[in-house]
């Protein structure tokens, strides 16, 4: 019943709206299509102004009102150059677009359509079109320049004493691995994985493989850099890390990488934050599916001190998978009553 009444409010509204149009032209003939076309260009021409005013106003409104709120910067030291980059891009940005929309809207009022006042007929001009072409021209190389510096940067081979983590993608979650004492993750094939005991398909005859661990959760050194080794196990999915100003897709049989420097840990983050339930996440910014808004996981920021306690907890994976596959030791049957009644008549005789 809902959706009949709704059709016929939809209805009613273009019938509304005819009708209002129809009248118009009825009033445009009876007072001259010139003179009506005229005070339209001038409610028009108010309009524009008015919407030009307070447009600017809830710019103005808007930024003062989330001013502070979109977070306390960058927690990596690429983001910091990151961050620099958007604020540049917004500023130069900022300034063309409050520019052009004044000139757009304060045209249409001041040369609207008047008695006496002719339209000036201006085809062609090279000396304008050559500064609106070069000048945008240079200022967006000049960005799409420091865009792939900061890219070739993050994705550049990382320094020699960065930790490793692979990370990989599936619906819906992340499947984080991380390399043991030796530092090499060892290798997987897909047609290993099993859901229980093998969930990326690690190689057990390499030895790699040996003292890889897994865990639920991302824990990362400050001020130590990282390098991601970022897959996918069945569609795309992306490595989204708001806080640090990064993200990369997970591609399945592509691997990518990108690498990064922590500044802070979690608890450092708490007091900058002023947010005693802060923590660092991995989000999925590539729509994966029905789960995608649930695929998440944390990351732990801190010392080196508390990783290697941490690390030191962790069992590996290889142990974890060949204890699933021992099956339990066989329990030993209870003796039958009968039997041992049996047993205890032949002895007597």
């Amino acid at each position: 019943m809902s959706g009949y009444l709704a059709v016929l409010v939809v209805v009613l509204i273009f019938i509304v709206i005819f009708q209002i149009a129809k009248a118009s032209e009825y009033v445009s003939i009876l007072k001259g299509e010139k003179k009506s076309r005229q005070q339209s260009n001038r409610v028009n021409g108010f309009l524009m102004i008015s919407f030009l005013v307070l447009g600017l106003i809830g710019v103005y409104y808007c930024n003062e009102l989330l001013r502070g709120k979109m977070g306390s910067g960058a927690a990596s030291e690429q983001g910091e150059g990151i961050d620099s980059m958007i604020m540049w891009t917004l500023i130069i940005t900022g300034i063309v677009f409050v520019i052009t929309q004044i000139l757009l809207f304060w045209f249409a009022f001041k040369y609207q359509e008047k008695e006496g006042q002719k339209a000036f007929y201006f085809p062609h001009n090279n000396k304008l079109e050559l500064i609106w072409t070069v000048i945008p021209a240079i200022a967006l190389t000049v960005l799409v320049a420091i865009g792939l510096r900061h890219w070739f940067r993050i994705t550049s081979e990382a320094p020699k004493d960065a930790m490793i983590v692979e990370i990989t993608g599936k619906q819906f979650n992340w499947l984080i691995r991380y390399p043991g004492k030796d530092g090499q993750l060892g290798r997987k094939f897909f047609k290993n994985i099993n859901e229980a005991t093998n969930p990326v398909g690690q190689d057990w005859d390499d030895e790699l493989n040996k003292d890889d661990y897994m865990a639920t959760e991302m824990h990362l050194v400050v001020n130590k850099p990282v390098k991601l080794i970022i897959g996918s196990r069945d569609v795309i999915h992306d490595v989204g890390l708001s806080h640090f100003r990064m993200k990369m897709d997970a591609v399945p049989g592509i691997p990518t990488t990108l690498w990064f420097t922590p500044k802070y840990t979690t608890a450092e983050m708490k007091v900058r934050e002023d947010n005693p339930d802060f923590v660092y996440e991995i989000s999925c910014d590539q729509m994966c599916g029905a789960g995608h808004y649930s695929m998440k996981a944390n990351i732990v920021v801190e010392t080196q001190a508390e990783y290697d306690a941490w690390a030191a907890k962790q069992k590996t994976q290889f142990d974890l998978a060949h204890e699933s596959a021992t099956p339990a030791a066989a329990a030993t049957p209870a003796a039958d009553s009968t039997q041992k009644a049996v047993a205890v008549n032949v002895v007597k005789h």
